[in-house]
């Protein structure tokens, strides 16, 4: 039997016995993912990154004999860099190339209504993904449950639904885990200056998503336009060369809005019935060009500034991981 195949018996077979059910059905229904769909091919560039996600997560669910004792796995991965640079992306693909159970997890996901329902979804969120391992819990934006003591804005809730945290975390004993069973957790932030120090610690490998570089914009303008006819003169390289600075999501407006210029054109001046009545064949023969690339590279503003890449990349200097 092929390691997938096992993974998939696996997860057939165990089935949530904790002590929360009600909670753990809730969690399910907005959390799980058991096939994300992201390939490694689907995530432009960030060598580096992926590299440490293979050498913490891939390679230990594969060799669990080899990553024990002082080999053991990282308890936990973070992912900081300004907003839209692919760290949901790459969490989905890791997800996806190792066959683990997707939760993707937000602040309001663990905040409950009654005393105590945070941490008890809390502690339901990791007997949950144990019985469904291989599993990778994804907590995006985790500096808005894990930010700095003694901020303003805490109260008690909070506080307990962190203790909580980081106490499951510190049960991903990773260095004892059998193939198959292995539960690794993956947050990703846009503030990492604002995390706990106590979480920054468990946090032992702290991966930075830079923006794309060149040769990444020019990958990432291609996975874009994959499905998009392009007029003969479309030069990718310069509309990569005249976005420097945007990140993927900027990338990706672009190209949207490149490809929407057509349409807008051959409707143009008509009304809404006399739009409904153009043929959907002439629309879709419609070929991206050039000059649709340079009107929305105009329009379309990138979103970080400089004073975002400097917060990380100095954070990066005193504690990423490389």
């Amino acid at each position: 039997m092929s390691f997938e195949n096992a993974v998939k018996d696996v997860k057939s077979k165990v089935k949530y016995d904790g002590s929360h059910p009600k909670l753990a059905a809730r969690l399910e229904k907005e959390i799980l993912d058991t096939n994300p769909g992201v390939k490694w091919d689907d995530v432009a560039g960030l060598s580096e990154a992926k590299r440490i996600l293979q050498e913490t997560v891939v390679l230990p669910l594969f060799m669990p004999e080899y990553f024990q004792g002082i080999r053991r796995p990282s308890r936990g991965v973070l992912m900081f860099g300004p907003p839209g640079t692919g760290k949901t992306l790459l969490a989905k693909a890791v997800a996806t190339e190792c066959g683990m159970t997707f939760m993707n997890i937000s602040c309001s996901s663990l905040c409950g209504n009654w005393y105590g329902e945070s941490e008890r979804l809390t502690r339901c969120l990791f007997e949950l993904a144990r019985a469904h391992a291989p599993t990778m819990i994804f907590i995006d934006e985790i500096d808005s449950l894990c930010s700095v003591r003694g901020s303003a804005t805490k109260h008690e809730t909070s506080r307990r639904l962190k203790s909580e945290l980081l106490v499951q975390i510190d049960g991903l004993n990773n260095s004892n885990s059998t193939s198959g069973k292995m539960v690794t957790l993956l947050a990703a932030t846009n503030f990492p200056g604002n995390l706990d120090e106590a979480l920054r610690r468990r946090l032992e490998k702290r991966i930075y998503i830079p923006l794309p570089d060149f040769e990444t914009r020019k990958e990432l303008i291609q996975i874009n336009l994959k499905l998009i006819e392009l007029a003969p003169e479309v030069d990718i390289e310069q509309v990569a060369q005249k976005t420097e600075g945007y990140s993927g999501d900027d990338l990706t407006n672009i190209c949207r809005d490149a490809s929407l210029n057509g349409m807008r054109q051959k409707i143009a001046g008509k009304t809404i019935d006399e739009s409904k009545n153009i043929l959907k064949s002439e629309i879709l023969k419609i070929p991206v060009t050039m000059e649709d690339f340079l009107e929305a590279v105009d329009k379309i503003k990138p979103t970080v500034s400089s004073g975002d890449i400097q917060r990380h990349q100095k954070w990066y200097s005193e504690f990423g991981s490389s």
